[in-house]
């Protein structure tokens, strides 16, 4: 049995849309209709009585985008993440398709590396900065097993469960608090369901590879009192090899290895002999397990075994990368509501959700000595014996004397392998009711809530230093040690045995969780009538509380682990917040319209950290007439520092820097500036690949942010009810986020390249050099910087034709225009993000689109979708003298627009309560992703094209009983 009068309760939180108020999901059923009552429709998610614009798609104070299931089904996806990551308005964000362990290390947020999640990007302003919301309450935010993360996993919450999805893209800390700077993703479970369904999911590119397969059960019941809704998911997907697509194979495309690593099977010796102070960078011969040193051969001729080291010497590690990750998600989800009486509901829901995801990188690489710039002083500055069995030179290498670099790859020890495994368990508890006030009807609801995300990662093909370095020191001391054997790492592949490998590889193993409790209570009505209408008011309290950890494996708390090193982290915080919001029907129909209605929006909140927070929202919704409204909103936000932010330790991730001080990039007009930081002349990087130690500040203010849309609906009286079109509506908005002291560190190249332009210590200070002249200690920290600004437009477009003999058509065509977005460092400097430009992995497109027509008839039903990415300009780096870039005389490379067609085609058969059979087919055109030659993962953005190229096919049977 619903609550009574739902649609009082709509009135009161029109403005928030979204409102994070369960007694609004509770309260918005359907109830026995009067006529007037008739006319109420429901509108994201919102009962609003008499439509002001007729049948307009969006008609609330701010942009809503609504997903239906039967969008989310169209496109033949299983995550959320990979859903929301298609809006024209989302960013780069993590998904499955990045293979992001290994080198990619600890970000500076101290989130770790989410291997394996999807997450949501608004606006470009970062997965960080959008809000989850499950049902209005939010959700617990990822642990990466590397970190404790400030962004949610979607893929923690399983697609079956979902009834629609509403994004909110504007500045909401008023209606939610922090996080909200760049909008609201508010997933709604399916509740009200009588019944079972069950759905079977299979699809795969069309190579043969990357096989998605799901199986999805839904059961529910409901009686005048009560609704049961049971859902169980599982999803499977398995991986698509990098070495299995042309444009993957090799690390830059149209490179070869010339752009590979200089941690080679056969191993890279830099080296000065001090008996002839010759200095040498040379690698054994191909098939020579064993060279043996000739010293009086001090150039490149040689006959000992050994040649220079050039660049077709470098190794190909992209063939062990993945394209696509694979992942394996069950979930089981139940909600129960229950009448106690007529005004008041009690409900309680629960979930558990398992991820298990794995990703692959290419056997790990030993670099030693001081331009191995690893950060750790036992690979940085060690010395190897001359009396190491296998060593051929006769002499110490020690390190920042004879010893320069070494770079050898083990092979024998086979592919990095991370292995997740992700559990997340929520519960939410709950009252909801009504009461009367003389005419009016108050709601009210209190509600528990206790989720947590913990995960543990294994690592499999790393190496431990510590024993390398003693491996390779004085036998006698290695001989004393049990377990210990001498290690070769001087002969080519095959030379490290196995007795070798189990002293120096081990299962490094790590651990993170994020628990998030809450409770709020929340009442809503209206106060009194005006003229216009009634005076709406909503009024809450929340209180949370954050609790975070990350524990690295012991071998990595020790320093001893070969590859990126971290420290533990723990932090918890918590706030309370009070929020009111009111809606002022200025006036109502007359002479200057339909209706003009203020929206006044508030919260205060107080938080352990740093004290409190005021965020407020201001709205203006004017019905210039039937089919014409216009809105417009101001607001102010805030973001909190998150647990990682403030607390993450001390931890490395590996970047792929341009030393500008480096042959053949030296620029002449700061060669006296490079020789003043000691690096001397002809000096050539021998390894793009720089350690950058990151960390958290506990003394980290919060983001503030302005942000303000505006914008209008037209519903034109000629294209609604006629023969032609049941609803014709255009929409356009236009938004602006200004970030003040947003929370990152500044890009590392923008630091080296600043550092060496200006020689300040604002920027040098944490940047060391060895005495060859390589960067061996890169320190970049969190801290607020200047200011993060974007604006742009969205224009949207909805045209539904009547029943037609031919049958019924639905046409939608969405844009998103980034007109600006600009990142300023604390001292004025511009980062590299902009629209239009590829950079660091992620890209902001100026214009993206998206059009779909969907058609049904009878029990046939099929549509076509179109999705459009402007093109792109990146830096060639390396690259710049390959005809792979495509602009050298700027040193330049366009991404040329790319457009995808999806298409689907499904009938439903008259069998028990129906059964419908759905095939369709993604990137019908084989449509393959621009090359990316600044991506670090195989020449593609992961975030930003849909990755592999090919089509891919699938299938549903979905049976109702």
């Amino acid at each position: 049995m619903s609550l009574p009068n739902p649609s009082r309760l709509a009135r009161a939180v029109q403005l928030s849309l979204l409102l994070a108020l369960p007694a609004a999901a509770a309260a918005q059923q359907p109830a026995p209709a009067s006529p007037a009552e008739a006319a109420t429709r429901t509108l994201d998610a919102v009962q609003v009585t008499g439509t002001r614009i007729r049948r307009a798609e969006l008609e609330g104070q701010v942009p809503v985008h609504t997903l239906s299931r039967q969008d989310i089904e169209r496109t033949g996806l299983t995550s959320i993440g990979d859903v929301v990551q298609q809006l024209t308005g989302s960013g780069s964000a993590l998904n499955t398709k990045f293979n992001s362990s290994g080198n990619f290390g600890f970000p500076p947020d101290g989130s770790g590396v989410g291997a394996g999640s999807a997450q949501v990007d608004l606006r470009h302003l970062g997965a960080k900065r959008v809000l989850v919301l499950v049902d209005g309450i939010r959700w617990v935010n990822e642990s990466s097993a590397s970190g404790v993360g400030a962004a949610t996993d979607l893929n923690t919450i399983p697609l079956a469960i979902v009834d629609r999805i509403e994004v909110l893209e504007d500045g909401a800390s008023s209606l939610y608090g922090s996080d909200a700077i760049a909008g609201v993703v508010n997933i709604i479970t399916r509740r009200d369901f009588d019944g079972g369904q069950v759905t079977l999911d299979y699809g795969r590119f069309g190579e043969g590879d990357g096989t998605s397969k799901g199986a999805d059960f839904a059961w529910g019941r409901t009686t005048e009192r009560s609704s049961l809704f049971l859902a169980l998911s599982h999803t499977e997907q398995d991986a698509v090899y990098a070495r299995d697509r042309e444009q993957s194979r090799f690390p830059v495309p149209g490179t070869g290895v010339a752009l590979g690593s200089s941690g080679t099977p056969t191993g890279r010796f830099w080296i000065t002999d001090p008996n002839t102070g010759v200095t040498l960078d040379i690698t054994p011969n191909t098939g020579n397990s064993a060279p043996v040193y000739d010293p009086t051969q001090t150039g490149c001729d040689r006959t000992d075994g050994f040649h220079c080291f050039g660049a077709a010497d470098r190794f190909n590690f992209a063939e062990y990368n993945l394209l696509m990750t694979p992942s394996e998600r069950t979930g089981v989800f139940g909600q129960f509501r229950f009448d106690i009486t007529p005004n008041l509901q009690w409900y309680a829901k629960a979930l558990y959700n398992r991820r298990e995801s794995t990703n692959q990188a290419a056997p790990e690489p030993i670099f030693l000595g001081p331009e191995a710039g690893t950060g750790n002083p036992l690979a940085d500055e060690i010395t190897i014996s001359a009396r190491n069995p296998y060593n051929p030179f006769g002499f110490d290498l020690v390190s920042g004397e004879s010893l320069i670099m070494i770079g050898r790859r083990p092979v024998e020890g086979g592919a990095r392998v991370f292995e997740q495994k992700v559990d997340t368990q929520y519960f939410n508890t709950g009252l909801v009711g009504s009461f009367d006030v003389g005419n009016a009807i108050w709601f009210w609801d209190v509600n528990a809530a206790w989720s947590r995300n913990k995960a543990r990662q294994a690592n499999y093909g790393s190496y431990n230093i510590h024993n390398i370095a003693l491996a390779l020191g004085d036998p006698d001391a290695c001989a004393a040690v049990a377990g210990c054997v001498p290690l070769n790492i001087f002969g080519g592949p095959g030379t490290i045995t196995p007795e070798m490998l189990a002293w120096i590889q081990p299962v490094v193993r790590d651990e993170s969780q994020n628990e998030l409790s809450l409770v709020s209570a929340n009442l809503s009505g209206d106060l009194f009538r005006l003229p216009g209408g009634h005076v709406a008011f909503a009024a809450g309290y929340e209180y949370r509380k954050y609790e975070g950890w990350y524990q690295p494996d012991p071998l990595t708390v020790r320093g001893h682990y070969n590859g990126v090193p971290s420290l533990p982290t723990s932090g918890e915080y918590d706030v309370n917040e009070v929020f009111v919001e009111l809606e002022v029907p200025i006036f109502g129909e007359g002479a200057w319209g339909k209706g003009l209605d203020l929206s006044l929006a508030g919260r205060y909140s107080d938080y352990s950290t740093f004290g409190g927070e005021f965020t407020p929202k201001y709205g203006l919704r004017w019905q210039v007439s039937d089919d014409f409204l216009l809105r417009a909103t101001y607001a102010e936000g805030f973001r909190a520092p998150s647990i990682g932010e403030l607390y993450g330790s001390d931890s490395r991730f590996d970047a792929q820097l341009r030393d500008p001080c480096s042959e053949p990039f030296l620029d002449p007009s700061v060669e006296g500036n490079c020789r003043a930081l000691g690096v001397p002349a002809g000096y050539a990087q021998p390894n793009p690949q720089i350690s950058v130690t990151t960390g958290g500040n506990r003394e980290l203010e919060p983001e503030r942010a302005r942000s303000f849309t505006t914008g209008f609906v037209w519903s034109p009286w000629f294209a609604n009810g006629t023969s032609w079109a049941e609803r014709f509506d255009f929409e356009v908005t236009y938004y602006r986020h200004d970030i003040q002291g947003p929370i990152q560190a500044l890009s590392a190249q923008a630091q080296l390249d600043l550092c060496v332009q200006t020689l300040s210590a604002e920027y040098c200070d944490g940047i060391g050099r060895a005495a060859t002249g390589g960067i061996n200690a890169f320190n970049n920290r969190l801290t607020n910087l200047g200011s993060i600004k974007t604006d742009g437009w969205d224009v949207d477009l909805y045209w539904t034709t009547p029943d037609t003999a031919a049958g019924r058509f639905a046409f939608a065509w969405q844009n998103s225009f980034v007109g600006r977005y600009e990142a300023i460092g604390g001292a004025g400097q511009r980062q590299p993000r902009r629209p239009g430009i590829e950079v660091e992995d992620s890209a902001i497109p100026e214009w993206t689109s998206t059009a779909s027509l969907d058609w049904t008839r009878n029990a046939w039903n099929a549509s076509w979708a179109v999705r459009h990415i402007s093109d792109l300009v990146e830096d060639c780096g390396d690259a710049v003298s390959f005809p792979v870039c495509r602009n050298p005389e700027d040193g330049t490379n366009r991404l040329g627009s790319t457009t995808y067609h999806d298409v689907q085609l499904g009938y439903r058969f008259d069998w028990m309560q129906g059964l419908t059979l759905t095939a369709g087919v993604n990137n019908v055109f084989e449509k393959e992703p621009p090359i990316c030659l600044s991506c670090s993962l195989n020449g593609y953005d992961a975030s930003t094209y849909d990755i592999p190229g090919g089509r891919f096919w699938y299938v549903r049977a979905d049976l109702r009983f």
